[in-house]
């Protein structure tokens, strides 16, 4: 028997609910805006929550000055058209792509996260 059940992911960042649309609109999951902690869910019930830190510093990947503490890996049927529509949601293309079958994106807030065909 699990110890415990339905494992959520949670990002610090400096505006939750910013952080909150963007994935929200990227998923199409539901979003949810609190004060300091935002949230958006798949219908099935997958979660990602977004809680804000004062002085807030994104990671600084791939260098280890300031290391990244997660990365979400995105799969896509079409890299052009998934790069096309992050960076209309206000995703930046890192300069670094060490891939050919994934790329690797910052989130408004300054999280890495691949876009990643099956």
């Amino acid at each position: 028997m699990a110890i415990a059940r339905l494992p959520v992911i949670a990002i610090d960042c400096p505006d939750p609910g910013a952080l909150a649309r963007f994935y929200g609109a990227m998923l199409d999951w539901k979003i949810d805006v609190f004060v300091d902690r935002a949230s958006v869910c798949s219908q099935d019930g997958q979660c990602i929550i977004f809680h804000r830190v004062a002085d807030y510093t994104p990671p600084t990947w791939p260098t280890q000055e300031r290391p990244k503490q997660m990365h979400l890996d995105m799969v896509v049927d079409n890299l052009d058209a998934a790069e096309a529509a992050v960076v209309d949601l206000g995703a930046t293309r890192h300069p670094d792509q060490p891939g050919t079958a994934y790329r690797v994106f910052l989130d408004p807030a300054g999280h890495p996260f691949c876009l990643c065909l099956e």
